[in-house]
């Protein structure tokens, strides 16, 4: 087990940044950390990686406990925050150079060349980085968290500002290194939380509301199918209205319908009948879950 968390609390002040919070993640796991802003995600990120203590609660990460051995806790993890905290007037290699005699690295420079050929830093490891674009800023940021080869890698908001290459490059980067490693990482990207993880943690005001698998959180979500057809002539989409399973039925152009499906039914067949029953030609059926967006978004909709 990498992380255990059981009633993890912070108080600030009245008010609850987290509240009894309760999960695991096993070893090799890539796990994405998903909530509105203020749910409480950040201030999880900081008591893990010893940056603040816990109200009430526990927190291990490989079986060291944050508070009473966070040394140990320090030595086992890598952690890039939100707001990547880099000395902008030092060289990249002297950068890492100085987080490596922080960590004590033993054989460093071999480890640093390791770690600038790992994330793609070589051709710009000479450069002060202050002349870095945000993308080479990042690659910075994971290589100074994972300069002590750590067990677990906590990512906050690792893409966030990245043009659309630049998330590519860092997204592979990561899914590259969880391979290896027990990854956390938080984002608001929602298609990068549905290429990378295996699981989803969903925070709503200081509580988890959902801790489950990407497929298993689209059958928890009513209504959450949708199937696209696309005929050879103009149809009527009442023909297909009153099927068990089918919830509404619109016309998307004379050619083409999107019948809303009931999560649990599987409707095809009675599609298949139906076009054949009413003399249609149909070309094309494609059915779609619902995203990460989707389910992002109603089960936080109080929020």
């Amino acid at each position: 087990m990498s992380i255990l968390v059981k009633d993890l609390t912070k108080i600030y002040g009245s008010q609850k940044a987290i509240d009894t919070l309760d999960f695991k993640v096993n070893k090799g796991e890539i796990v994405g950390f998903l909530g509105p802003n203020g749910a409480g995600k950040t201030t999880t990120m900081k008591i893990l990686t010893c940056f603040m203590p816990p109200t009430t609660g526990t927190a291990e990460v490989c079986g060291y406990d944050v508070l009473k051995n966070s040394k140990d806790v320090r030595n086992v993890i890598g952690y890039l925050p939100e707001h990547n905290p880099l000395y902008k007037e030092m060289y990249v290699k002297e950068y890492l150079s100085f987080v490596a005699d922080i960590l004590s690295i033993p054989n460093a420079r071999v480890q640093i060349k390791d770690m600038i050929e790992q994330v793609g830093l070589g051709v710009e490891q000479h450069k002060k980085i202050s002349s870095l674009s945000k993308g080479y800023r990042q690659r910075v940021g994971l290589a100074q968290a994972l300069l002590n080869n750590p067990e677990v890698l906590i990512l906050d908001e690792p893409t966030s500002g990245l043009d659309p290459n630049q998330l590519v490059e860092i997204r592979q980067l990561i899914k590259n290194f969880g391979k290896e490693k027990t990854v956390i990482f938080s984002s608001h990207i929602m298609q990068e939380v549905q290429a990378l993880c295996d699981r989803v943690i969903i925070l709503n005001r200081g509580k988890i509301i959902a801790n489950d698998p990407i497929e298993k959180l689209q059958q928890r979500v009513k209504g959450n199918r949708v199937l696209h057809l696309v005929f050879e002539r103009e149809v009527n989409p009442a023909v297909f209205k009153g099927i068990d399973g089918v919830d509404k039925v619109t016309s998307v152009n004379p050619v083409s319908l999107e019948l809303v499906m009931d999560s649990e039914s599987d409707i095809r067949p009675a599609i298949f009948k139906k076009v054949v029953d009413s003399g249609l030609v149909l070309l094309e059926m494609k059915q779609d879950e619902a995203s990460v967006e989707n389910i992002f978004q109603e089960l936080t909709y109080d929020a």
